[in-house]
Parts: structure tokens; sequence; C-alpha cells
């Protein structure tokens, strides 16, 4: 065998691994077995805690060690359980072996049948999934989501001001600030930021079809749907009641939707962002020892927001898979499911890439305000919108008698440019009242903003 054939087959385990290796903790196959760890630990303590079964429940000491099997999860014990895999071929039945060998070095044997009692392996995945995905998004992939929303506030509201000529079909329109373009998308992803703020993370704990049978059949005696809310909610998970044997993943398509919504916007913005440095907008910071082009030394190629591209793609076409399959199963049980979900941090990691690309990108662009004044400077046929609704407002007033002041202004203006000279002595002889040739004199390009500066501040 070769030597290349050990190498990193994708590049977020690879090439971009230190952009994203955050969330190894939580999507790796060691991250979702420490996870199910946690999960069997948690309810044998209840389960010997409990007045159920006359068992000796374990003192503080005990539940400590037991607690450490998952807290102090490293290579060595993902290394045991695969071990124990080659021989069970099921990856949560190597989780329960493995507890109850602890049990047996603890000298807690006798309560070894209450590992994974009235357990089908989806009540340990679907919780130990839920888990997973809450702490990356909550304490990875959502600090990062709003670092980058802030800092474009920062830039928004420190460009508030900064008169800038629009474009809207590809072609110059009236002027708004650069402020207020970027608080566009300020705003836009701070909705999805609320929406994942806000996502439920569910789990159910009913067993092999959701009904809950084994547990009855052993100890019909209890309330089993209130010890299941009870025990999923101790984990800091919403209680999903009614599911077949798996959990139903509506509310990991929801999550999804969200974080792919949220990747749409900021593709969006990468591509204005693009745009904008064509057009000179704005300077790229050059990074010492950088080459742009390998042959066009003058260049620094906007490759940060490129790469932001390409990853928030990727990122969708995979968590939009998830969202499709994952709601989806045949009756009771399939293992559609289980193939895709060991996808989850694939899709979450191209997301996360994009963002710290974005993010470093922000910090290496410089306004060019020269540039942005120079183009604003060279419309001023974007004056033209103001011209005819100050006409059509005084005609209203019947202090005008002009007739169509669009038409005139599209005569004037379509497809011809303008300077500042022309425009003034067209709105000098206007029929139209002093003071509204007065308000149209003094109005530039770079002045006719409306209310861009204020509501650029208010994001």
């Amino acid at each position: 065998m070769s030597e290349l054939n050990n190498q990193p087959l994708s590049p977020l385990d690879g090439r971009y691994h230190s952009q994203v290796s955050e969330l190894s903790e939580f999507f790796s196959e060691a991250g979702l077995n420490k996870a199910r760890v946690r999960v069997e630990i948690e309810w044998l303590i209840r389960l010997a805690g409990s007045d159920y079964f006359q068992v000796e429940a374990f003192d503080e000491e005990q539940q400590a060690k037991l607690r450490e099997l998952y807290e102090n999860f490293d290579s060595e014990s993902q290394a045991k359980i695969a071990e124990i895999e080659k021989t069970t071929r099921h990856d949560v039945k190597a989780v329960e072996y493995f507890i109850r060998e602890h049990l047996d070095k603890f000298w807690l044997t006798d309560r070894a049948e209450l590992v994974h009692f009235s357990c089908t392996s989806e009540d340990i995945n679907n919780l130990a999934y839920a888990l997973t995905i809450k702490q990356a998004t909550e304490q990875v992939w959502l600090p990062k989501a709003k670092q980058v929303q802030q800092k474009l506030v920062g830039l928004a509201h420190e460009n508030a001001e900064l008169g800038m000529l629009s474009r809207t079909h590809g072609q110059p329109a009236t002027p708004t600030t650069l402020g207020k373009e970027l608080a566009v998308f300020a705003h836009r992803l701070q909705r999805q930021i609320h929406r994942v703020e806000t996502q439920q993370y569910l789990g159910k704990f009913s067993g092999a079809t959701g009904t809950f049978a084994a547990h009855l059949s052993a100890k019909p005696e209890i309330d089993w749907l209130q010890e299941g809310s009870e025990f999923v909610e101790s984990l800091g998970l919403g209680f999903n009641s009614i599911t077949t044997q798996i959990e139903s993943h509506d509310w990991q398509a929801e999550l999804y939707q969200s974080i792919t919504h949220f990747n749409r916007i900021l593709h969006n913005l990468a591509t204005d962002i693009w745009t904008y440095i064509s057009l000179s907008y704005f300077k790229q910071t050059p990074v010492a020892g950088a080459t742009g082009s390998s042959t066009m030394p003058h260049k620094i190629n906007p490759i940060r927001f490129e790469n932001a591209e390409a990853n928030l793609e990727l990122s969708n076409a995979i968590l939009d898979s998830l969202t499709q399959t994952l709601v989806t199963s045949r009756l009771q049980r399939d293992l559609t499911d289980s193939s895709a979900q060991r996808n989850i941090g694939v899709g979450f990691g191209h997301s996360l890439l994009a963002l710290d690309n974005i993010d470093r990108g922000l910090d290496e662009l410089e306004v060019d305000r020269v540039s942005i004044r120079a183009d604003l400077l060279d419309a001023w046929e974007v004056l033209a919108e103001a011209v005819q609704t100050v006409i059509r407002s005084e005609v209203a007033e019947g202090k005008s008698e002009i007739s169509d002041p669009y038409a005139m202004l599209k005569e004037l203006t379509r497809g011809k440019g303008i300077d500042e000279e022309s425009l003034t002595g067209f709105i000098a002889g206007l029929n139209i009242s002093q003071e509204a040739k007065d308000r149209l004199l003094v109005l530039k390009p770079e002045t006719y903003v409306g209310l861009a500066a204020k509501i650029a501040k208010s994001v």
C-alpha cells in the first residue's frame, strides 16, 4: 500500500483543518462516541438512583468515576471502542460493552444490566447527535457567525455617510451609502442568527418503535412518558414524545434550513464585495510575501471571497441533502438517516471555513474613497429621479403645467451621459417654483442618499 493512501481525503481534514478543527470535538467519530457514552452513563446513574429497582444507588464518588468516562474521553477511549466494534460489528453495542468493562474495573458489576436498559440504538444515537449538533452550533458556528455579522455592523456605521453609486441591473442607479448597503447584509444575517439561536434540539427515548413497550413489560407501574421526558430534558434537550423508532429529525431540517439561508445571504455578500473590489471601491491590503497571480505581479486576487463562495455552495449542497433525507424513513425505521448524519460535520465545516475566509477578507479591505467619489461625479444622470419627482409634486400642487415630467427626463438622460453644467442648466429653465429649483440645484450625486445614513446606523 502506498503511503499516500493514508492522507486525508477531505480538504477539511487536510489543507483547511486549522480553520475548522474546533468542530472535530463534536462531529468526529470520537465526538459522537463521547456523546453516546454520556447518554448511556447518565441513564445508568438515573436508573440506579431511582426507587424502581432493588439495586444500590451510585454514591458521589462512583458517579464521578462514571462521568469521567465521557468527561475525559480521549483517543485511547475511542481506540478501545473501535477495537470492541471489530467484534460486535455494531457501534452502539461497542459503547455499551465499553461501559460494562469499566463497571467491572470499578467493582460495580452488580448494576451492569441497567446499562442500555430498554434502549434501542436510536435512543442513544438521536440524543448523542442532538447533543453534538447543539454544542457545535452554540459553541463554534454561532460565535463565528456573530463575529462576521458584527464586523459588518461596524463597517456599516463607519461608512454610514459615504455616498456611493448604486447599481441595479448592473447599471448606475440612484446613489446610496456604502454603510447602508453593508447594513442590509448585517440585518439579513442577524435575522437568520436569531432563528438559529432560538432553535429547538429534540430527542426521543421511547424504545424500538416509540411505544415504551419494553419499559412497561419490565416495570408497568412507572410513568415512562414522564421518566423519558425528564431524562431527555436533563441533558438540555427538548423531549419528542410522539415518534417511530427514530426521532423524526424535523428540528434538524429546520436548523439546516436556517444555516443554508444564512449561507446564501453570505454568498450574496461575497459576490457583491468581489464586484466592489473589481470596481475599485475596495482595495485589498497586501500581505507580506503573498503572491496574487503567478504571472501578473500587480494583482491581489480576491481569494478570500471566492473561496467563501465555493465553500458556501458545498455546505448548502450537503445541508440541503440532509434536510431532504432526514425527514423521511420507510415505515418505522431504515438506515438512510444513519449514513447521512455522518456528514453533518462536513456541512458545518464548509460553512465555518467560508465564515473564516470572509472574516479575514473583511479585515484586509480598505475603502477607496477617491474611486467611489469619482464614480459618482461621472453619473449626474442619477439625479433625474429627483428632478422628475419634484416636477410631479409641483404639478400636483398647481405650481407647474409641465406635461409628463418622466418623459422629459427620459429624453434628457436615457443613454446619455450628462454633467453638472448641463443638468443645472436644464433645471434653471424649468417652469417650476423658485423654491423647488433651489432645492434641486444644491443636489449632488454624493448627497442624494435620502435616509441611507440613518438606516445604516440603525442596525
